[in-house]
Formats: C-alpha cells, sequence, structure tokens
C-alpha cells in the first residue's frame, strides 16, 4: 500500500503546487462583516459531525458516529462508508480517501466507493497510533501531516503530530500537547499551523522541510465562552483558510467560526450554526462557500451541516484528479 499511496501523492505534487500557487493569488474580494451574512443549515445527522470536504466532482463528505455522510450541495444525502469513528479526511488525486479513525487507530485509506484499503498509518517508531483526529495534505512533497491526540489533556500531554512521507513511513514531529486537533498547511507549505484544542489556542510552526519543523510557537489566543448565552465550551476544533491565508477555525462549544488574519489577529466571527462548532472547509462551485459542522448542541446530540456564502476564495487544498 505504501508504494501505491506513494505515486498517488507524487502524482500530484507538480499541479497541485501550481493550484495552490494560483489559488493564493485568486482576486480577493473584501472579507464581509458578520451582521452582512447567513448561516444556513442544509441537513442534520443523528450524531454529532465532523471532518467536511469536497471530491472533485464537488460533492461533500461529513463524519458522524461510525458513519461517512456523501451529499450534495442541494442538501441531498446518504450514508457512504462506515468506519467506526471517522473524523479528519482528505481525498487523494485518483479519487481515494484518506480518513482519520480514533477506533482504529490510524489513517484509513479508502476506495472512491468508500471501500477500506491497507492504512496509510497505523504506527510511529514502532508504537500503535492511539486516535487519530485531522490531517492535512502536502501534495508539493508526497505526504500528509496528522494530529493523534488520543487519550491527552491538561493533566495528561501526550498529544502528538505526524507526518507520512512518500515512502509511507510516519514521522513524529511533535509530542507534549494537549488535545492537538484541526490542523492545516499554508498556501505555499512554508507554515503549519494546528490547533491545541484544551488550551484554547492555535500554534504554527515554520516548515524547514518535508516533515521537519521548526520551533512551536504560539499563533493566536482564542476568545474565551460566553456563560450567560449558548456558549458552553472553548476549544479550536478543525481549521481552514483562505486564499488571502486568513485562517478559519471552528470553536468547539462558542458556536461560532473565528477567523484570523496571516499575523494571527481576529477580524472575524461568524455564527457556526452548531454550537459544538467542529470543522470547517471552503466549497462549492466557485470554491467561496464555507462549509460548517458540528453538533447543534452538546456532542452527544443530534448534528448539522451549515453553510456560510461568504463570496472570497477558499484555498484549494484538493489535488487535481489524476
Amino acid at each position: 500500500m505504501y508504494v501505491r499511496l506513494r505515486r498517488l501523492l507524487l502524482a500530484v505534487c507538480v499541479v497541485a503546487t501550481a493550484s495552490q500557487c494560483s489559488s493564493s493569488v485568486a482576486q480577493s474580494q473584501e472579507l464581509p462583516r458578520a451582521e452582512q451574512v447567513k448561516t444556513v443549515e442544509l441537513f442534520r445527522v443523528p450524531k454529532y459531525c465532523e471532518g467536511v470536504c469536497f471530491d472533485h466532482a464537488g460533492n461533500g463528505y461529513i463524519s458522524w458516529g461510525k458513519a461517512i455522510t456523501k451529499f450534495s450541495l442541494d442538501g441531498k444525502n446518504d450514508v457512504w462508508a462506515e468506519t467506526g469513528a471517522p473524523n479528519g479526511h482528505k481525498i487523494l488525486a485518483d479519487g481515494t480517501h484518506l480518513v482519520c479513525d480514533a477506533s482504529q487507530h490510524a489513517v484509513l485509506h479508502l476506495s472512491a466507493e468508500g471501500k477500506l484499503l491497507d492504512a496509510a498509518s497505523k504506527e510511529c517508531d514502532g508504537k500503535a497510533l492511539r486516535g487519530p483526529n485531522d490531517l492535512t495534505l502536502d501534495t508539493a512533497n508526497g505526504g500528509f501531516y496528522f494530529s493523534d491526540p488520543g487519550g491527552s489533556s491538561k493533566e495528561s500531554l501526550i498529544g502528538t503530530i505526524h507526518y507520512v512521507d512518500r515512502s509511507g513511513k510516519t514521522h513524529l514531529l511533535d509530542s507534549g500537547l494537549a488535545f492537538p486537533n484541526g490542523i492545516v498547511l499554508s498556501p505555499g507549505g512554508k507554515k503549519l499551523f494546528l490547533a491545541e484544542s484544551q488550551k484554547n489556542c492555535v500554534h504554527v510552526y515554520e516548515v524547514l522541510a518535508p516533515g521537519k519543523l521548526g520551533e512551536r510557537k504560539l499563533f493566536a489566543d482564542l476568545p474565551s465562552k460566553n456563560s450567560e448565552g449558548v456558549q458552553i465550551d472553548n476549544q479550536p476544533d478543525g481549521m481552514c483558510l483562505d486564499a488571502a491565508g486568513n485562517l478559519y477555525v471552528a470553536h468547539y462549544g462558542m458556536k461560532q467560526v473565528q477567523v484570523l488574519d496571516p499575523n494571527g489577529k481576529l477580524i472575524r466571527q461568524f455564527d457556526g450554526g452548531n454550537v459544538t462548532t467542529s470543522n470547517v472547509a471552503f466549497g462549492g462551485p466557485k470554491m467561496n462557500q464555507l462549509f460548517i459542522t458540528g453538533g447543534l448542541g452538546p456532542e452527544a446530540g443530534a448534528g448539522g451541516l451549515f453553510r456560510i456564502d461568504l463570496g472570497v476564495a477558499g484555498l484549494v487544498i484538493l489535488p487535481p484528479r489524476k
């Protein structure tokens, strides 16, 4: 499988880099104010949902419970696969999928039809993964980064982040984290952003080489919950970027998406629809709609997919079809 995965990733190195570069210089409309946009519900699922992403045909996917649901932009949806506890999700050039699944202690590799293939990562330095959560593709160099928060907390700083290189080998990049969560690579691949959920902050690393990071640095502390309203927690979760380099952070428990500029300054707070806002991704025909997952209330309840028509270009990280 490692050879097959390596070929898939290498095949898109050049074209994916070109895609990211063109996206990063795409026309940059002004980011609207919160009161200028509306957060619209597309559909609900029985449980809290996560891992929103889009394939080459424009179909979307979200993870919830044991399942992954496939949906169209009009909200029509159906269960596409069951893996156990799917979470972060990305799609490769040939239409196959990478899915973090804590129940299988692995980053899974699924066919375009949702069938399990050999896992993309199950261990690092001879030790089993604890519970992969989210991932971001490094298509320019034939690999991907992922977070593994399994069993970590403020009291148990065992959270880690990893890199799977073009040969399929998994490398440990950082440790000692209190629930590392959302992870995203900047345009051009020079910076890696990481949400540390239980410390309510986002870190940034300089990428020195593929799978080699500089010192962990604080990028931004995030707002804390207001106990008088609907907010019940304040943990950053999944993240994405727009073409201008602004970082969108799903803020679990805050019912908000926080937007940070390239210097880490908070510039917008959008309604996340879900109280336990969990993940964000750009999609739509022009890649200028923000899709948001989470739980309508506490995580134990139902989940929903919401959309904001932002009108600004999102960073394209989907590798061109092989």
